[in-house]
């Protein structure tokens, strides 16, 4: 596995590889890699050339009162991960180059679905996510990009983003992985204490109690969410940041469970943030 840390070597890397009709696979990280990652590199790997994976801790993306400065990072376990994944280059750029001093663009999706979710307690949050990865596809050049399904809103964004500048990478969206317990893989899961941990299940297990009263036939999105918010409040570590019943691809609010509805919800554990989604309709919420 090659390392690259310089943008103008990625960058020739890249060039290369495609001129010699090569496909290639790119996973945008923040590094602190769990199996959720390592799922997305593995899928690049089976389907492409070559395999780039990103490690940049991008600053722009978290908001002042954030956790950019305890962000978990771990860069040498990181390559040891990547490279048993099969990963072909592990690009590292270091934020005075991805940013230089006089550096004043930014890539920002304006539609509703970058105004809803998680965009409305993180403000700037996405502009710093569409203008970092924009960078990184310029850079990189991949045929192919994978993000994982926890992160739901950020794949309808950075799909809206790729169709509306017509960048030629097609985004693939993976299932998401969960601990054995159901609590889906979140670098953030190792700020949570032993009791904050087990609280955390209800994450999951509230998504699946919808998905049962969904499958007995309620199509009720205001009582799903009812139900949901019952579960959620029984457990003292957590605050509800928002319980969402919304369409998969618009992000709008929705009335009734339909056939492409996502229930997504934001949890704070004790000071540590957590989200977690499922895709639900009235023909499979009972598979």
């Amino acid at each position: 596995m090659k390392i690259i840390s310089s943008i103008g070597e990625m960058e020739s890397y890249s060039r290369d590889a495609r001129q010699k009709k090569q496909k290639i696979g790119f996973v945008p990280t923040m590094g602190a890699f769990h199996e959720g990652h390592l799922s997305l590199m593995r899928a690049a790997e089976k389907e492409c050339d070559i395999v780039i994976v990103s490690v940049f801790v991008n600053r722009l993306q978290f908001s002042p009162n954030e956790d950019f400065d305890k962000y978990p990072r771990d860069m040498e376990q990181d390559k040891k991960l990547a490279e048993a994944a099969g990963v072909s280059v592990l690009f590292a750029p270091t934020a005075d180059e991805m940013y230089p001093e006089d550096f004043s663009t930014h890539v920002e999706v304006t539609a509703r679905c970058a105004r809803s979710l998680c965009a409305k307690r993180r403000v700037g949050h996405f502009k710093g996510v569409t203008t970092v990865l924009a960078k990184l596809f310029n850079i990189c050049r991949p045929n192919e990009a994978y993000f994982g399904q926890k992160d739901a809103q950020q794949a309808v964004i950075v799909k809206k983003m790729v169709r509306d500048l017509n960048l030629p990478i097609t985004v693939q969206v993976m299932s998401i992985v969960r601990e054995k317990d159901g609590l889906a893989m979140s670098s953030r899961n190792a700020y949570l204490s032993p009791e904050e941990r087990v609280q955390a299940t209800a994450l999951y297990g509230a998504l699946k109690e919808a998905r049962n009263i969904i499958g007995a036939g309620e199509i009720s999105a205001a009582r799903v969410k009812n139900k949901i918010e019952q579960i959620l409040k029984k457990e003292k570590k957590l605050k509800i940041d928002y319980v969402e019943i919304v369409n998969a691809e618009t992000l709008e609010s929705v009335d009734r469970i339909d056939s492409n509805t996502l229930i997504a919800i934001a949890v704070f554990v004790g000071e540590t943030r957590l989200i977690d989604n499922i895709m639900v309709s009235r023909a499979t919420a009972n598979l």
